[in-house]
């Protein structure tokens, strides 16, 4: 699975986060998005499947 994020869309709601908390996380200064992990297990799809479904800005893509 690839992961890209589109930094200039986010709102920083944080919803990524707690979906996904060992994928994603949020700068401190903005709140926007940070991977925190590119190749994540796959125990962890379900989880980034659903942070990018509930993003309010669509700030995640996937590509399985």
């Amino acid at each position: 699975m690839q992961i890209l994020i589109e930094e200039d869309k986010c709102c920083g709601a944080g919803q990524c986060v707690l979906a996904a908390p060992e994928v994603f996380d949020q700068r401190d200064e903005d709140g926007v998005v940070v991977l925190l992990d590119a190749e994540p297990g796959a125990d962890q799809y379900e989880n980034i499947r659903n942070a990018a479904a509930i993003c309010p800005a669509a700030a995640i893509e996937l590509r399985e």
